[in-house]
């Protein structure tokens, strides 16, 4: 094996679960593709012989791959791993990702994988140890069943040979594999996987998990339970003293002081942490992914609710006890449920008010909904979407497949009751208004949940807008940064207003916006929380600027770890390149441009929430509540004919064409497409 690359390990980990074997290849040849989602998609090709297979099939595959950044100490980057392989929750099922943060991308490196490709499925439930480089098959018999925080608490007894946590260990029980006070990093699955629920998910520590793509039903669809992580290898860096430094220069510029907790400015401004949830009288300790500086979850006293953080914090309110929210936090990390996937029971609520759901009614549940804003309620809920019992069996296959068997879906979706925009996804930000978000979503394979925008421009005005206030960043500046900061140089790019959001300069921003998204945040796992770091409150109070870190510290990240020169532009079209080769894999699985649309209330209800967003009408720039709105099905369809033609995709079908993909060195998917049928004219 060649010497490996600065920031990579070398090496990637096989794993065949139905002959129980594995091997290891070089990482080198998949350097192109540089880590994450761009390594893991390539190996996906590479090893997924039928890309078209149902997302339990034995011959799906699925890639957990490191970035350079996993295990540095590049702020909210050194943490994220991603994962790649057909994921059952969307609708249809397709080629998916997800990533988890928390110790496990540094942990894998530091046992010597840059990346794990795991293949068929084992005869009975198995764990797998990779302790450096031996790599052991376990029997998971007496682990099958166990929630995910027993799974890891067992697992963690048994490769640390029982050692109180803190204290040294022998690695594999001679000098030469090398002592450690560290707990092995894990990722498991929990009863929901066990029953190929699509809601659920893989679960690492607490509270990180492989959110919106149902992975953990391909896990336990291949009765795999549990991979384990502990290594005691070193990853090289190119420039060690350099990427000191350029820590220590954003901590100072963007960061915060975590032992003070208080942040300049608006809540969720990027570069700085959001105003933590409030738990008076509950005492908490900020706490953050391996290598982080903005520390956005929590650690409390009693160990419930730990890492709570996002939607799945704010979860279950209706009893407006936090003890209780903590508490039905835990339990969908327990089970392995994804807190987003399972964002229903509001709408279950809504159809019992309306006399459709109860017990003997046309949808038939004994579900306690007299006891709906309780724990008790959310308990019974969860258990059964878990265990597939009664009423869960249907919403263990995720709100959108259930409303479809009940045949609420059209209605339901029309009216906006079900707010389910693409895919079978909830809802995240405004659709008919934050298109930046809407159409990445539909042009992609998921709910994007990539924040850099949106944090720019709706967190840091949203106070001001709605109390009449000034907005930290006036219009105008507003759209005039971040077309210098993306590299689009055209503020239209960044004009919201019911005419900006069909323009060209918006096609142009949403192929930045998708590029920037595959090759910064999702391969090299740069936190979408933080980057693209765009508005700095703090760094405004300082220095009179409030341009955040973007672009210029993404490279320079990149030169010190891994010593290769990159540009930013460089960086987006490889980023495109990554994207293409996605919407290749789903023209091979029979994607067209008839499903790139929304659901009906998209475009025939219109928006009543305030949604400030920057917009440019009768000449001037302002914020707007964007209240009101629809998308335009005629607009929208003629904008999407014109996006196609700017990526190089065939307008009639949405898919690749040859020469799209051959300047783009992806010869070989147009030779596959053309194969199979499916190669854009």
């Amino acid at each position: 094996m060649s010497e490996p690359k600065y920031g990579y390990a070398g090496k990637i980990l096989i794993v065949d679960l139905t002959a129980q074997k594995t091997e290891t290849i070089d990482t080198d040849p998949y350097i192109e593709w540089v880590g994450g989602h761009g390594m893991a998609s390539k190996l996906f090709w590479d090893y997924c012989e039928d890309k078209t297979v149902e997302s339990t099939d034995p011959k799906n595959v699925i890639v957990c791959a490191t970035t350079p950044f996993s295990g540095a100490i590049v702020p909210a980057a050194s943490a994220r791993c991603e994962f790649t392989g057909i994921g059952p929750f969307s609708v249809p099922e397709w080629y998916n990702r997800s990533s988890m943060g928390g110790r496990l991308a540094g942990m894998m490196k530091e046992a010597g994988y840059d990346a794990v490709v795991i293949m068929g499925k084992a005869a009975s439930p198995v764990w797998i140890n990779v302790v450096n480089d031996r790599v052991e098959f376990n029997d998971a018999t007496d682990l099958w069943g166990l929630d995910t925080f027993e799974t890891q608490e067992r697992i963690w007894d048994e490769v640390t040979h029982g050692t109180p946590e803190g204290s040294w260990y022998e690695l594999s029980g001679s000098r030469d594999g090398g002592r450690t006070t560290q707990r092995p990093s894990v990722m498991c699955i929990g009863p929901a996987g066990e029953n190929l629920a699509r809601v659920s998910c893989v679960v690492h520590d607490a509270g990180h998990v492989t959110g919106q793509s149902g992975f953990g039903a391909v896990f336990g669809s291949k009765n795999l339970k549990a991979m384990s992580f502990i290594g005691s290898k070193s990853i090289p860096i190119a420039d060690p003293a350099a990427l000191v430094r350029l820590r220590m220069e954003v901590q100072e510029k963007f960061g915060y002081n975590i032992d003070e907790g208080k942040v300049p400015g608006a809540p969720g401004s990027p570069g700085a942490a959001s105003t933590v949830l409030d738990t008076s009288p509950t005492v908490a300790r900020a706490e953050g992914c391996r290598g982080c500086f903005k520390n956005c979850r929590n650690l409390f006293p009693g160990g419930v609710g730990n890492e709570l953080t996002c939607s799945a914090g704010t979860y279950f309110t209706g009893s407006g006890k936090i003890d209780d929210t903590l508490e039905v936090y835990s339990l969908l990390s327990k089970y392995g449920l994804n807190g987003y996937e399972v964002d229903m029971p509001v709408y279950l609520n809504n159809l019992y008010k309306m006399g459709v759901m109860g017990k003997g009614k046309e949808i038939d549940t004994d579900l306690p909904f007299e006891k709906f804003n309780t724990v008790e309620f959310m308990e019974d809920l969860l258990h059964r979407i878990a265990y597939r019992e009664e009423i869960g069996d249907d919403l263990a296959e995720g709100i959108a497949r259930a409303a479809q068997k009940w045949g609420r879906w059209d209605e339901d979706t029309s009216s906006g009751l079900l707010a389910r925009p693409n895919w079978g996804y909830c809802e995240h930000n405004e659709p008919r208004a934050e298109v930046e978000w809407s159409y990445g979503s539909i042009f992609s394979e998921r709910d994007i949940n990539e924040h850099g925008v949106h944090n720019a421009v709706y967190n840091t005005s949203i106070m001001a807008v709605l109390t009449g206030a000034e907005p930290p960043v006036a219009a105008e500046d507003m759209a005039k940064q971040l077309a210098d900061q993306s590299g689009l140089d055209d503020p239209e790019c960044f004009n919201w207003s019911e005419e900006g959001i069909y323009s060209d300069a918006r096609a142009r921003e949403i192929h930045w916006n998708r590029a920037y998204g595959r090759f910064w945040l999702q391969s090299l796992g740069m936190c979408d929380w933080v980057w693209p770091n765009f508005v700095s409150r703090k760094h405004t109070l300082e220095t009179g600027s409030t341009y955040g870190a973007t672009p210029e510290y993404e490279v320079k990240f990149f030169k010190a770890v891994t010593g290769r020169d990159l540009s930013y532009e460089e960086s987006i079209q490889l980023g495109h390149k990554f994207w293409v080769l996605d919407r290749a894999i789903w023209a091979l699985e029979g994607r067209h441009r008839e499903q790139e649309v929304f659901t009906n209330y998209v475009y025939d209800v219109k928006t009543t929430k305030p949604f400030p967003l920057v917009v440019h009408e009768d000449g001037k720039w302002s914020y707007s509540l964007c209240q009101g709105r629809t998308l335009d099905r005629d607009k929208f369809e003629d904008f999407k004919s014109r996006f196609y033609v700017h990526e190089g995709f065939e307008e009639s079908t949405g898919r690749p064409t040859r020469g799209c993909l051959e300047t783009l060195g992806l010869g070989f998917a147009a030779d596959a497409l053309e194969a199979a049928g499916k190669l854009g004219a």
